[in-house]
């Protein structure tokens, strides 16, 4: 079944994306109402009356297209945390973050976008990261590459001796012991700076204008669709421990992804104090 399905043109996938995007968030872009904005765990975790109906539009219309499989979106988790659960069952899971960069989204600035992605048995498959205010998609499908706008990505390498500018979790949602951790990459030859919404950080890696970056968080929606079209675009990725990152969560963090393979392992080195 999911073989079929994604030897199938997958446009079909794109379409739904961007049908969600034109109904339930770009209207209400530099529109909301205070009482569409809610905090969830304090006042750096927002959602927002188009985080959730996006999300609804999406589980309609993912479900619908591949039969059979499940959603995991970040809001439905927030509802009901046992939904996280089907990232380690045996149907084919969609990934979903309607509205990724609430914040931004909610300031009316444009650097936010829609995050899906779909994985089986612990395996990404392909993503969408779509940017509609920007009018940017970035699609990537394994072992096919990655595209933004139907033009190929291709990560690159930094500059032999160039300061690398990495994107890390931001401050605000950080524990002390996170941004201890963080600190590592605070070293000659190393720019950091807060991350803005993870998907378009991961788009940046893609197109070869950031040189990677170092989060302490797992939450799958925020980084499934980005892990893959990075690694589509021939970047890499790895845990602190030195394995892959894995959807399912209980990974060791930090972790980093990056525009190659030795960019990657340079900040793993640094983050595990090597």
């Amino acid at each position: 079944m999911i073989d079929d399905f994604l030897a199938g043109d997958l446009a079909v996938v794109e379409e739904a994306v961007r049908k969600a995007a034109a109904a339930e968030i770009m209207p209400r872009f530099r529109q909301l109402a205070a009482h569409e904005i809610v905090e969830k765990n304090g006042p750096h975790d927002l959602v927002t009356v188009a985080d959730r109906l996006a999300e609804e539009h999406l589980t309609a219309a993912l479900t619908a297209i591949l039969p059979g499989s499940v959603v995991v979106g970040e809001e439905a988790v927030h509802a009901d945390p046992a939904v996280y659960e089907a990232l380690g069952g045996e149907a084919p899971v969609w990934i979903v973050d309607p509205v990724d960069g609430t914040r931004q989204f909610v300031r009316g600035e444009a650097g936010f976008c829609t995050l899906v992605a779909l994985a089986h048995q612990g395996e990404l498959l392909a993503s969408w990261t779509f940017a509609p205010a920007l009018d940017e998609l970035a699609v990537a499908v394994r072992g096919r590459g990655a595209t933004l706008n139907g033009e190929p990505l291709h990560a690159g390498s930094p500059a032999p001796g160039a300061t690398l500018d990495i994107a890390t979790s931001h401050p605000d949602y950080t524990t002390p012991d996170q941004k201890r951790a963080l600190l590592a990459l605070d070293t000659e030859g190393v720019r950091t700076r807060p991350c803005g919404s993870a998907g378009l950080e991961y788009l940046a890696i893609a197109r070869g204008e950031l040189d990677g970056l170092a989060f302490s968080w797992e939450y799958a929606w925020d980084h499934a669709a980005g892990l893959l079209l990075v690694a589509e675009a021939g970047g890499a990725h790895t845990t602190v421990a030195g394995q892959p990152f894995r959807i399912a969560g209980g990974n060791a963090l930090p972790f980093t992804a990056a525009r190659d393979a030795a960019t990657a392992e340079r900040l793993r080195r640094l983050l595990a104090g090597e």
